[in-house]
Parts: structure tokens; sequence; C-alpha cells
């Protein structure tokens, strides 16, 4: 079940009609407070999220969902193209950003996308792994540095666990991209400029000069251990 929050009812009453002949179960709110209160009362499995919206706006809107609902994706769709625009979604906790006008298969895919992702986290190794001062523990969702835990949106885990699992291994920014948000996405550099800026932030003691989230020049990025460069499997 998606929930749309669009402020303009035409707008939102084609998206319904559309995505419902697609066999998607619609909700609606048209405010980023109606949105709140609505996933309060229903599990949905994805938000669509405008970003132009009165009250507290789009922006605001997905960093509450983000807080108050940690593991549900949210999908911003917006007639914003800057980057800044997007970046300031991503920061506040958005999955993905789609810009209007867009084409409905590609919608739709990564709608799909997004509620797999909900519906079976994108992590194929159940052990805990352990890298230096860092412990990640799929099955719980679950990130501790030096024993204190590190809370990760669904996706930033999901981007990490990757990492992790290959450390050490240079991972290409296309393959990084269909790992975590599906076979649908390869080119959207960047998400991952993006979340690895958040995760290195959490991660990292001086994020401006990581020493575990390296930038592979023109390629992509590798988790490395500072101290000793290998990986255990535990």
């Amino acid at each position: 079940m998606v929930l749309l929050v669009e402020d303009n009812s035409s707008v939102r009453r084609g998206l319904r009609a559309t995505l419902s002949a697609l066999h998607f179960d619609i909700g609606e709110a048209s405010t980023g407070e109606e949105a709140l209160l609505r996933l309060r009362m229903v599990a949905y499995d994805a938000v669509l999220m405008d970003l132009n919206m009165p009250g507290m706006g789009g922006v605001e809107a997905c960093r509450r969902v983000r807080k108050e609902f940690p593991l549900l994706p949210i999908l911003v769709v917006t007639v914003r193209d800057r980057e800044e625009d997007k970046i300031e979604a991503l920061d506040a906790g958005a999955d993905d950003f789609i810009t209007k006008p867009f084409q409905i298969p590609e919608l739709a895919a990564r709608i799909r996308a997004a509620v797999r992702r909900h519906r079976t986290p994108n992590v194929a190794v159940v052990e805990a792994i352990r890298i230096g001062i860092f412990e990640l523990h799929p099955t719980h969702r679950l990130v501790k540095k030096n024993g204190h835990e590190i809370r990760l949106t669904p996706t930033e885990f999901d981007l990490l666990a990757y990492l992790m699992t290959h450390a050490g291994e240079p991972i290409l920014h296309s393959k990084l991209l269909s790992a975590v948000w599906g076979s649908e996405y390869g080119e959207e550099r960047e998400y991952l400029r993006t979340f690895i800026l958040q995760l290195r932030r959490k991660l990292e003691d001086d994020p401006a000069h990581p020493v575990y989230l390296k930038t592979v020049n023109y390629l992509g990025y590798v988790f490395s251990d500072a101290q000793s460069g290998m990986a255990q499997d535990l």
C-alpha cells in the first residue's frame, strides 16, 4: 500500500487513478501533517511525497516521517529539478527523487523497487560482520562503533552493509546503486554522494577526511579497515 502526499487535488486524483490501474493500493494525504496522521493509522509500504505543499512542506514532512517511521521508503515526486533540491530531500530522509514530468512506467518501477526493499531488506548476509571497531548485525539491522549503536536509515544501512560485506573491494557506482536501490537504478550518482556523506557524518571521526568510507576516483567507493585493512565475518 502506497501513501500519495500531494496538495493538488487534480494531480492527486490523476495519479491515484493511474497507479490504481497498475494494481497499486493508494492512500491519499494533502499535507505533511495529514500524511503523518495517516501513517500512524495504516501500515503503508512506501510514501510518494510532493515537496511544494502548504503547512510544514515536503522536506520537513520527509524529515518527520523518517524520524517516526525509520524503515518506511520515501519517494519524492516534484517539479523541482535543481541538484540542491535533490540533495536537501535526500538529506531529509528521502530514498528516491523523481522529477515531474515523469514517465508512468518509470514511476511504477521505482515504487515497486521501494516496496520490494521495504518488504525484503536488501542484505544477502545474515551473520554479523565485524571490521575493526565496527559491528554490523543484518538480522537486527544494527550497527555499532566501539560498542555504541549508530542509528542509520534503511538505505544507509543497506549501503553500509553492502560495502562492509565487500570490504577492501572498490565497488562501482552502478553496482552499488543496483545492489541497494534495485536493478532499475545505475546512473543516480548524486544519491550515492548524499548517502555516503550522511554515513561519513555518522561513522567517521572526521567526515572531511574519511578513513573508512573512501572514494575511489571515477569508480565508486570502498569500505576500508583503517587499522588492519582486513574484513572478518563472524
